[in-house]
């Protein structure tokens, strides 16, 4: 029997990475048990080195062992995750009042499955959030309505949708029960630098006094307005587009427990509960520049292009919601990653990485990174023992991430799939808001046409897509067969029955 030459040099570079992968744990480990040997014949009052600025520095194996900045979604179950794994985390947070934003309130079904893996499934809970089962389409009168493929889970999982600023208090409530995770409030000004290398931060506490923390690891996740952002990366910053929120009350949606988006002109609509008696409106409105709040020209162009494009039974409820005059507004930016090589330090979530948030993936990638760094950080039992962390960091996710391949061109199974969550979810939102806008170009509008005809057809046509919105089913492949199964699609009624010179035309611009 002849054996495929690829799938054998898969199998030993595979081999090989899981004999470095093992050597480099046992080594580690090893260290790091003598360097606890030698710790205990220390009094603890000798662990700190006064400085002559009246700081003291914790020593390796007393103090901190991460400093977290923000605490919002990422940085509370962040510091959540770390601290029970032993970590001593101290979270500085600018504002430890409830958040009130109009984004971040939309958590898929993959994202709730890594909340129940990080073990901050509650904190759902007791904030009336609705359980969201799949989305429903509109566009020129017609919809399809698209489930989410949970027939193999459990019965509890489901999106969520909720007030941000209730979800982002009960996960930080949820990490100050821990007795290892400090919650302060202060305003980190700078990264303390030290030969190259992170040392900590430099923040200042509401009565204006300044303070210095120092660990051995320190990420940063202060959201999309971070000011630290330009120590660790390159940021390239565009914004496609803006939202325009309101808030309905007491209406019923079309579909219950679903999502609702509109294909509107020029741009989407969202609809989606964020409580018992509330439903978020989501207005895309292109560009950067808004017409004015405050002059009543955004109220005209509510009422005058936007509420005759939604359905019927929210039109009143969209008007009325308007002439309360709460309308809130939000820059959409995406900025891809783009980061600097500093030791010891780490960005995440928004400061990290944005896409548009047409879909919803933001918090389902930012937990599954969660997840990730939780789990390369396992094998070091002292961050100040790793003579490299961010090194030690690097090879283990190179390693993780080729074996997740290998492992699934041979068995189209990987225990690292989520590996491929950010990818896949980034990807998908800025393909998506694309697609969805409406445009003068006609072999868009025939692209958006097509995406929305093919998700109309139900079964697979549609349970693929939704698990690649959902982070249910995130690998790459799957999203490169649905732009293709889409574009034939779409070449396809442009060729039937019969195949005209314009046709074939537009038909190769789809590609």
């Amino acid at each position: 029997m002849a054996i495929d030459q690829h799938l054998l040099w898969a199998f030993f570079a595979s081999l090989f990475g899981f004999v470095l992968l093992y050597s480099l744990r046992r080594r580690n480990c090893s260290n790091v048990n003598k360097k606890q040997l030698m710790k205990k014949s220390f009094p603890e009052e000798c662990a700190k080195q006064s400085f002559s600025n009246g700081e003291s520095r914790p020593l390796e194996g007393s103090g901190t062992d991460v400093v977290i900045v923000g605490a919002g979604v990422v940085g509370a179950a962040l510091a959540y995750a770390l601290a029970k794994d032993g970590r001593r985390v101290h979270v500085i947070e600018r504002d430890l009042t409830e958040p009130d934003r109009i984004v971040g309130e939309l958590l898929q079904p993959g994202g709730y499955l890594k909340l129940i893996e990080l073990g901050l499934e509650e904190c759902v809970e007791e904030i009336d959030a609705q359980r969201v089962v799949g989305y429903a389409l509109f566009k020129d009168g017609k919809t399809a309505r698209l489930s989410y493929p949970l027939e193999k889970f459990h019965s509890d999982v489901a999106g969520r949708s909720f007030h941000n600023g209730r979800f982002i208090q009960r996960m930080r409530e949820k990490a100050a029960t821990l007795p290892n995770v400090q919650l302060e409030q202060g305003t980190v000004t700078s990264l303390l630098e030290g030969n190259g290398t992170i040392k900590g931060v430099q923040y200042k506490t509401k009565d204006d006094q300044e303070h210095k923390a120092y660990a051995p690891l320190t990420i940063v996740c202060d959201g999309c307005f971070s000011n630290l952002r330009r120590s660790l990366c390159n940021p390239k910053v565009d914004v496609p587009s803006c939202f325009v929120g309101l808030v309905l009350e007491n209406c019923e949606l079309p579909f219950a427990n679903h999502g609702h988006v509109i294909l509107a002109d020029p741009s989407p609509i969202l609809f989606y509960p964020i409580s018992s008696t509330e439903v978020r409106c989501l207005v895309d409105v292109p560009g950067q520049k808004l017409p004015s709040v405050a002059n009543g020209e955004m109220a005209n162009y509510l009422k005058t292009v936007v509420a005759p494009q939604n359905p019927a039974e929210l039109k009143e409820a969209f008007i009325s919601a308007v002439d309360k005059g709460n309308i809130r507004t939000m820059p959409n930016r995406s900025m891809p990653e783009d980061p600097l090589p500093t030791p010891r330090a780490l960005l995440m979530g928004d400061a990290f990485n944005m896409q548009h948030p047409l879909t919803g993936g933001g918090m389902t990638v930012a937990l599954s990174d969660i997840v990730i760094l939780r789990d390369l950080l396992k094998p070091l039992c002292d961050l100040n023992g790793a003579p490299s962390l961010s090194n030690r960091i690097g090879w283990q996710g190179v390693l993780s991430i080729v074996s997740g391949l290998l492992c699934y061109m041979m068995f189209e199974k990987s225990r690292n799939l989520y590996f491929f969550v950010a990818s896949t979810i980034n990807t998908l939102a800025g393909a998506l808001y694309m697609v969805f806008s409406s445009s003068p170009d006609q072999a868009r509008r025939e692209m958006r046409q097509a995406r929305f005809d093919y998700l109309s057809l139900g079964g697979k046509f549609s349970t693929g897509p939704v698990a690649l919105v959902s982070g249910l089913n995130p690998r790459p492949l799957n999203l490169v067969l649905l732009f293709f199964a889409v574009v034939i699609y779409g070449v396809g009624r442009l060729l039937l029955p019969f195949p005209s010179p314009k046709g074939m035309w537009i038909g190769a611009r789809l590609f």
